[in-house]
Protein backbone atom coordinates (compact mmCIF):
# COMPACT_ATOMS: atom_id res chain seq x y z
CA UNK A 1 0.00 0.00 0.00
CA UNK A 2 1.14 3.71 -0.28
CA UNK A 3 2.05 4.49 3.17
CA UNK A 4 5.43 6.32 2.91
CA UNK A 5 8.47 4.78 5.10
CA UNK A 6 9.12 6.68 7.38
CA UNK A 7 5.50 6.76 8.27
CA UNK A 8 4.92 3.10 7.87
CA UNK A 9 7.60 2.24 10.62
CA UNK A 10 6.35 5.12 12.86
CA UNK A 11 3.10 3.67 12.47
CA UNK A 12 4.47 0.41 13.33
CA UNK A 13 6.90 1.14 16.21
CA UNK A 14 3.59 2.38 17.95
CA UNK A 15 1.84 -1.06 16.71
CA UNK A 16 -0.97 0.69 14.73
CA UNK A 17 -1.83 -1.48 11.93
CA UNK A 18 -4.66 0.63 9.73
CA UNK A 19 -6.68 -0.08 6.81
CA UNK A 20 -5.28 1.44 3.76
CA UNK A 21 -7.89 2.19 0.67
CA UNK A 22 -5.89 3.43 -2.43
CA UNK A 23 -8.00 5.92 -4.54
CA UNK A 24 -7.50 8.96 -6.79
CA UNK A 25 -5.76 12.01 -5.67
CA UNK A 26 -8.67 13.62 -3.35
CA UNK A 27 -8.51 17.48 -2.64
CA UNK A 28 -11.34 18.87 -0.81
CA UNK A 29 -13.87 17.31 1.58
CA UNK A 30 -16.32 16.89 -1.65
CA UNK A 31 -13.61 14.60 -3.61
CA UNK A 32 -13.18 12.82 -0.55
CA UNK A 33 -17.35 12.16 -0.38
CA UNK A 34 -16.53 9.63 -3.19
CA UNK A 35 -14.48 7.84 -1.58
CA UNK A 36 -14.73 8.14 1.98
CA UNK A 37 -18.48 7.48 1.95
CA UNK A 38 -18.15 3.71 1.70
CA UNK A 39 -15.61 3.74 4.32
CA UNK A 40 -16.46 3.15 8.26
CA UNK A 41 -14.86 6.17 9.73
CA UNK A 42 -15.74 10.19 10.72
CA UNK A 43 -14.28 12.08 8.03
CA UNK A 44 -12.20 14.97 9.12
CA UNK A 45 -10.58 17.96 7.29
CA UNK A 46 -7.45 19.48 8.24
CA UNK A 47 -6.87 23.10 8.86
CA UNK A 48 -3.85 24.56 8.35
CA UNK A 49 -3.48 28.16 9.42
CA UNK A 50 -1.15 30.94 10.23
CA UNK A 51 -2.38 33.13 12.86
CA UNK A 52 -1.79 37.19 13.35
CA UNK A 53 0.87 36.36 15.75
CA UNK A 54 2.40 34.05 13.13
CA UNK A 55 2.04 30.75 15.35
CA UNK A 56 1.25 27.87 13.01
CA UNK A 57 -1.92 25.71 13.61
CA UNK A 58 -3.31 22.62 12.30
CA UNK A 59 -6.67 22.05 13.46
CA UNK A 60 -8.44 18.78 12.78
CA UNK A 61 -12.54 18.93 12.40
CA UNK A 62 -15.01 17.10 10.85
CA UNK A 63 -15.50 17.08 7.22
CA UNK A 64 -18.86 18.87 6.37
CA UNK A 65 -19.29 21.66 8.30
CA UNK A 66 -18.10 24.83 7.43
CA UNK A 67 -16.27 26.71 9.86
CA UNK A 68 -16.10 30.20 11.79
CA UNK A 69 -12.72 31.11 11.77
CA UNK A 70 -13.21 33.95 13.75
CA UNK A 71 -15.11 31.67 16.55
CA UNK A 72 -12.78 29.17 15.77
CA UNK A 73 -9.76 31.18 16.85
CA UNK A 74 -11.26 32.54 20.24
CA UNK A 75 -12.00 28.50 20.77
CA UNK A 76 -8.16 27.52 20.28
CA UNK A 77 -6.86 30.65 22.05
CA UNK A 78 -5.41 32.08 19.20
CA UNK A 79 -5.61 35.56 16.99
CA UNK A 80 -7.24 36.14 13.44
CA UNK A 81 -6.28 33.18 11.70
CA UNK A 82 -5.98 32.92 7.98
CA UNK A 83 -4.52 29.94 5.96
CA UNK A 84 -0.97 29.11 5.60
CA UNK A 85 0.33 29.25 2.18
CA UNK A 86 1.18 26.11 0.30
CA UNK A 87 4.99 26.82 0.84
CA UNK A 88 4.83 27.23 4.52
CA UNK A 89 2.36 23.70 4.55
CA UNK A 90 5.62 22.09 2.20
CA UNK A 91 8.36 23.15 4.61
CA UNK A 92 7.10 22.48 8.10
CA UNK A 93 4.33 19.61 7.65
CA UNK A 94 6.22 18.30 4.23
CA UNK A 95 2.66 17.67 2.45
CA UNK A 96 1.23 18.89 -0.86
CA UNK A 97 -2.05 21.26 -0.05
CA UNK A 98 -4.75 18.27 -0.75
CA UNK A 99 -2.82 15.88 1.32
CA UNK A 100 -3.16 17.46 4.99
CA UNK A 101 -3.32 15.18 7.45
CA UNK A 102 -2.87 15.19 11.13
CA UNK A 103 0.05 12.78 10.86
CA UNK A 104 1.73 14.87 9.09
CA UNK A 105 3.41 16.50 12.65
CA UNK A 106 6.06 13.76 12.59
CA UNK A 107 7.52 15.95 9.61
CA UNK A 108 7.39 19.10 12.39
CA UNK A 109 10.79 18.18 13.61
CA UNK A 110 11.19 21.81 15.16
CA UNK A 111 7.71 21.84 16.82
CA UNK A 112 6.28 25.44 14.99
CA UNK A 113 2.61 24.51 15.02
CA UNK A 114 0.05 23.46 17.77
CA UNK A 115 -2.41 20.88 16.96
CA UNK A 116 -6.00 20.99 17.53
CA UNK A 117 -8.45 17.74 17.52
CA UNK A 118 -12.51 18.54 17.80
CA UNK A 119 -12.90 17.26 21.00
CA UNK A 120 -16.33 15.79 19.33
CA UNK A 121 -13.98 13.55 17.16
CA UNK A 122 -13.13 11.19 20.31
CA UNK A 123 -16.28 9.38 20.61
CA UNK A 124 -16.04 8.28 16.80
CA UNK A 125 -15.19 4.25 16.32
CA UNK A 126 -13.08 5.17 13.68
CA UNK A 127 -11.40 8.68 11.81
CA UNK A 128 -10.44 8.52 8.21
CA UNK A 129 -6.94 10.34 7.63
CA UNK A 130 -4.19 10.75 4.47
CA UNK A 131 -1.22 9.15 5.06
CA UNK A 132 1.00 12.05 3.98
CA UNK A 133 -0.67 11.81 0.06
CA UNK A 134 -3.88 12.14 -0.95
CA UNK A 135 -4.25 9.21 -2.86
CA UNK A 136 -4.58 7.07 -0.06
CA UNK A 137 -7.05 6.93 3.26
CA UNK A 138 -6.21 5.21 6.66
CA UNK A 139 -8.60 4.18 8.88
CA UNK A 140 -7.24 4.79 12.13
CA UNK A 141 -9.32 5.03 16.06
CA UNK A 142 -9.41 8.13 18.07
CA UNK A 143 -7.03 6.40 20.60
CA UNK A 144 -4.62 5.68 17.60
CA UNK A 145 -4.59 9.08 16.16
CA UNK A 146 -3.84 10.33 19.56
CA UNK A 147 -1.14 8.33 20.48
CA UNK A 148 0.83 8.92 17.10
CA UNK A 149 0.33 12.52 17.58
CA UNK A 150 1.71 12.68 20.70
CA UNK A 151 4.78 10.43 20.39
CA UNK A 152 5.70 11.93 16.93
CA UNK A 153 5.33 15.65 18.23
CA UNK A 154 3.12 16.47 20.87
CA UNK A 155 -0.25 15.36 22.83
CA UNK A 156 -2.89 17.88 20.45
CA UNK A 157 -5.20 20.45 22.62
CA UNK A 158 -8.37 18.62 22.36
CA UNK A 159 -11.40 21.23 22.52
CA UNK A 160 -15.14 21.28 21.48
CA UNK A 161 -15.18 23.48 18.59
CA UNK A 162 -19.19 22.70 17.54
CA UNK A 163 -19.35 26.52 18.31
CA UNK A 164 -17.27 27.18 15.43
CA UNK A 165 -19.21 25.08 12.80
CA UNK A 166 -21.51 26.93 10.27
CA UNK A 167 -24.67 25.47 9.32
Amino acid sequence: MPIPEPLAAALAALGIDAPCHEHPPLRTVADAHAHWDALEGAQVKNLFFKDAGNQLWLVVVPGDPRMDTKAMATLIGSRRLSFGSADLLREVLGVEPGAVTPLAVMNDATRRVRTVLHAGLLQEKLVLVHPLLNTATLQVTPAELLRFMTATHAAPALIDLAEAFLQ
